[in-house]
């Protein structure tokens, strides 16, 4: 027997560029980004949007016509912008997908072009997955335009849809050419989804960074009436602990089985399956925060008065932390969100390892979950949810 064996290291610049009315023509950040002043090379690009922010910021995809005919010298916009709903519905064909294929093959996008999202986590996530499978991956560059996805989702390295009733079955880790976050694009979001993002930064905040733990909770009330300031310096400092971990855990293409910022995912995940997606991503985090940070408790690795300041958090933001599908049984009488353990470990493709909060900004994995824990644990958020309703109704009457 013969072997022969190297060790390939490929590097790769990861950048996230920060602007506002990223599509206003004198504003050279979108530009600069596609465009090597050097070789003055004119660039094609194909932009997908999602329709939802389309029709709530009127007169956007006018603005991006502009932009690209202002930019002309170097900028070729193939066709007018493509459209597709936002939200997991998105991702739960692959039709979508085979159009974005079809547009790029029609006007000879290669891999010196650009395809460019504009959207949600869910559209950048579908259009990552068709730009990463197109000539083996051409230039893709995401403009996120919700708290979530510029927080979080829109600056890792992740594409996917879901099949077989699995969130993100079908995908590739391929890092985008470029993020852009325009702060602009968040106005038109609902408290719902502006809310929604708030919980990665809680998230990253405590496994990685007390001190930004802190800042929110002191900053919660602001945070809550969606403030503006206190709302960007909360995704810029979510997305650099996010960029931070992609570029220093050794691990960004996730060959090992542990998955850190997936933290409080496990049961999410199946909570989105469960409840046809009628829960929204942040949602489903916020709970399956709440539901590891009690179980942790309850197994003695996380103080009470730590636990309770992070669920008290998650509350002044305006999460809920029980939602009923949390009790929905199969058919032998088990509680369905428990599958969501072997799916995510299936997912890994090894051990299962879970990460739980083992104080205020530290971390640390497992390889098991007490299955009556869990149960006891859901049933505390259950009544910590009821008691919450009591209080509430005395005080609407």
């Amino acid at each position: 027997m013969s072997l022969i064996e190297r060790q390939i290291d490929v590097t790769y610049r990861h950048q996230v560029r920060f602007t506002q009315q990223v599509f206003s023509p004198d504003n050279l950040t979108l530009r600069n980004t596609l465009t090597d002043e050097k070789t003055g090379r004119k660039h094609k690009a194909l932009v997908v949007m999602d329709e939802a922010l389309c029709r709530a910021q009127h007169g956007l995809v006018e603005h991006v016509r502009v932009y690209f005919e202002r930019h002309s010298d170097r900028l070729n916009l193939v066709c007018n912008p493509m459209q597709f709903e936002g939200g997991e519905r998105t991702k739960n064909s692959y039709f979508h997908v085979s159009e974005i294929h079809s547009k790029i093959e029609m006007h000879h996008i290669d891999r010196h072009s650009y395809v460019i999202a504009v959207g949600g986590g869910a559209l950048l996530d579908m259009v990552g997955l068709a730009s990463s499978t197109a000539h083996r991956g051409v230039r893709h560059v995401r403009i996120p335009s919700t708290t979530l996805s510029q927080a979080d989702s829109g600056v890792g390295v992740k594409n996917g849809i879901n099949a077989f009733g699995k969130k993100n079955f079908i995908g590739a880790f391929a890092p985008p050419y470029a993020v852009i976050n325009d702060f602009d694009l968040l106005s038109s979001l609902s408290g719902r989804d502006k809310r929604n993002g708030y919980i990665e930064a809680v998230k990253v905040a405590l496994i990685r960074d007390r001190e930004f733990f802190e800042w929110i909770e002191t900053n919660a009330k602001p945070l809550a009436n969606f403030s503006q300031e206190p709302m960007r310096q909360l995704i810029h400092r979510c997305a650099e602990l996010h960029i931070n971990h992609i570029a220093t855990s050794g691990d960004p293409f996730e060959f090992g089985s542990a998955r850190p910022l997936d933290f409080g995912h496990w049961a999410a995940h199946k909570l989105e399956q469960l409840s046809e997606y009628r829960i929204r991503h942040g949602e489903a985090v916020a709970i399956g925060i709440a539901l590891d940070v009690v179980y942790t408790r309850r197994t003695g690795h996380l103080s009470a008065a730590a636990a309770d300041r992070i669920l008290t958090l998650l509350e002044s933001l305006g999460f809920e932390l029980f939602s009923n599908e949390l009790l929905h049984e199969s058919e032998s009488g088990t509680l369905q969100v428990l599958n969501g353990l072997e799916e995510f470990r299936e997912h890994l493709g090894g051990d299962l390892t879970i990460t739980l909060p083992l104080n205020l900004g530290q971390g640390f994995e497992v390889h098991e979950m007490n299955l009556p824990i869990v149960v006891e644990s859901i049933y505390e958020l259950r009544d910590r949810q009821a008691g919450r309703e009591q209080l509430v109704i005395p005080a609407q009457a």
